[in-house]
């Protein structure tokens, strides 16, 4: 077991080197050098607070989350936990590594699995409101005078993802609804995704914090496209930066480099902008995430070891 988690790890740190060499020969690597050079740290470093308060704010749904399963999470540790996961994420292959933590970390309350499906509704909550954003602004295009001004492939891919998600929500409701034991855990994951993010009194602050957290990981994407000399039209933050940020999610990269560069390389053209000014933007951004998780190191030099729930 342990042999093949590390070879999962090196196949991971191999995708990434051997797609950024990639995309540094085919995108014009030393003109993106160039870019990153000359980007204004004015907007750099608005792009790093930017993100820094999508960290709160996605401890704090978190913390909203984690409070629908029976647990209580202090506002401050919620915080703590969810730089020390954003630090873990950004540092070793896989991306998930932190949450996961994240939730051992805060089991003792209510047990490992009410504390791992808060993390992982979360998660969810967030990514599932990033996909709204994109399907909502396509559709504004779609019906708005003069047509999409998008190419079909992109179109498609936004719909076909939307199928993915639909068709995967009915097969586990499906599932749910057999009386085998699969059934059960699938209904048991239901009920609590229920409890804790669809309940009424809950479901307005999900939305709320769900939709801020998007609009700053996008904002902070178009400031780091903008320091790189590229300004992003609203529907291309909209439509083109979320299909960017979604390749991060493919666990075959570490923390997403490469996949997010070569989405941003073949997505920028479609708004007149160059594949080395897409790859320059999000490289920028992959640089200033990891600066953003710096209080991450700071906690961990003052308490490095992390009490427990």
């Amino acid at each position: 077991m342990f042999r093949k988690a590390r070879a999962i790890k090196l196949f991971r740190v191999v995708v990434t080197l051997s797609v950024l060499a990639l995309l540094w020969r085919t995108v014009d690597g030393p003109g993106a050098m160039d870019l990153l050079l000359a980007a204004n740290p004015v907007w750099l470093l608005a792009a790093v607070l930017v993100l820094n308060a999508q960290t709160v704010l996605s401890a704090l749904r978190w913390r909203l989350t984690a409070r629908g399963l029976g647990q209580s999470i202090p506002v401050g540790r919620a915080v703590r936990e969810y730089y020390l996961s954003q630090i873990v994420n950004q540092s070793l292959p896989g991306g998930v590594v932190g949450d996961a933590g994240r939730a051992v970390r805060a089991r003792h309350e209510a047990g490992l699995k009410r504390a791992g499906q808060a993390v992982v509704f979360e998660r969810l909550a967030g990514q599932l409101a990033l996909f709204g954003v994109t399907g909502a602004a396509v559709l504004l295009v779609w019906i708005s005078p003069g047509g999409t001004g998008l190419p079909a492939w992109v179109l498609r891919l936004v719909a076909m993802t939307g199928g993915a998600l639909l068709v995967g929500g009915l097969v586990l409701w499906a599932v749910s609804r057999r009386a085998h034991v699969w059934g059960h855990h699938v209904r048991e994951w239901f009920d609590a995704f229920a409890v804790s993010v669809l309940a009424p009194d809950v479901l307005p602050r999900q939305i709320i914090l769900s939709l801020a957290t998007t609009a700053l990981n996008l904002l902070a994407f178009a400031l780091c496209a903008r320091a790189t000399g590229t300004g992003l039209p609203l529907t291309a933050v909209m439509i083109i930066v979320p299909l960017i940020l979604l390749t991060m999610l493919i666990p075959i990269s570490v923390s997403g480099w490469g996949l997010r560069e070569g989405a941003a390389a073949a997505l920028f053209p479609v708004i007149g902008a160059t594949a080395t000014e897409g790859f320059a933007a999000s490289f920028a951004f992959g640089l200033m995430f990891l600066v953003s998780v710096l209080p991450g190191v700071v906690i961990l030099l003052i308490h490095p070891r992390p009490q427990s729930a």
